[in-house]
């Protein structure tokens, strides 16, 4: 449990002292806003470019890992998304993000390094990308979808295929992996660049949440349907990945241990940032956040227990 908690501890901080600040408003009042527009379309973008410049064919030949671990991601978002899609197209994909969206780089990689060792910064990385750059794609062309009017399905693809070229999330992954297909380095500058601005996007989102929980017309939040996506988070994704990590498919121990793991992990801040960048409510999403945190201590370090055995 020492292992959870020095991974979980500085999250609760974050979201503690953007919720202290919040209070004494000691960031203005369009803090939140302003700070979600710099993850989004800065420091996201250039950690979204680095991972995929830098991603080689040998990174992507572990198929049993890539499968157990994107499987029961994409089976939680989906049930979530079946029974929530009566609130609308974006609201049940943002929710959706919530129950499959761990939080693989914020607490995934120290947690996995500490117990598992240097062998499983590789998957720890991988999933990463699947959840940041695939599961979050994804969400963001639903969320799309939904914000055309036109009944033209042609039409309407049409202006979610120009509103994702111009979106950064989407542009800055592409255009790495367009440069990894060259193979050439990435300059020793540029990337210096990139990860210090990488670097800072998950902390600023923390603080961003614990802002926006501090707010005084926070939106009520159903106490069932909170339960439900963090029982998938914490539960099921991580359930379903062990059956095909050890059962479906056959792999290292070490990647089969680092793929249930990381699956394990919370909900990731995803969710909120991508509530925020398109105008929706965030109360939920930012709730299963600091919920499925706050009990991962108990769930993670249940997983890693069983793993021992």
């Amino acid at each position: 449990m020492s292992a959870v908690l020095q991974a979980a501890l500085p999250v609760f901080a974050l979201i503690l002292l953007g919720w202290l600040a919040g209070r004494r408003r000691l960031l203005g009042a369009n803090a939140v806003d302003v700070l979600n527009l710099f993850v989004t379309q800065l420091a996201l973008p250039a950690l979204l470019f680095r991972a995929t410049a830098t991603i080689t064919r040998a990174d992507l030949a572990n198929t049993g890992f890539l499968l157990a671990f994107t499987l029961p991601m994409l089976a939680c978002c989906a049930a979530s998304f079946l029974l929530d899609r009566q609130r609308g197209l974006a609201i049940a994909a943002i929710d959706a993000l919530s129950a499959g969206y761990a939080n693989t780089a914020y607490m995934g990689i120290p947690i996995c390094l500490l117990l598992l060792g240097q062998g499983a910064l590789l998957p720890a990385v991988l999933s990463s990308l699947l959840t940041v750059c695939a599961l979050f794609a994804l969400a963001i062309v639903l969320v799309e979808l939904d914000e055309q009017e036109t009944r033209s399905v042609t039409r309407a693809l049409g202006r979610v295929a120009l509103s994702l070229a111009r979106n950064p999330l989407v542009a800055a992954p592409l255009l790495g992996g367009l440069y990894a297909a060259t193979r050439l380095p990435v300059p020793a500058i540029l990337l210096s660049l990139l990860t210090l601005l990488g670097n800072t996007a998950s902390p600023v989102a923390l603080v961003t949440i614990g802002l926006f929980l501090a707010e005084a017309a926070a939106t009520p939040v159903r106490p069932a349907t909170l339960a439900g996506l963090v029982g998938l988070k914490l539960l099921v994704q991580p359930a379903l990945t062990a059956a095909l990590a050890f059962g479906a498919f056959r792999m290292d121990p070490l990647w089969a241990r680092s793929a249930v793991l990381l699956a394990a992990m919370p909900t990731g801040t995803g969710p909120f940032m991508l509530a925020k960048l398109y105008g929706r409510d965030a109360g939920l999403t930012s709730r299963t956040i600091l919920v499925s945190t706050l009990l991962s201590v108990l769930t993670v370090s249940l997983t890693i227990t069983l793993l021992g055995r």
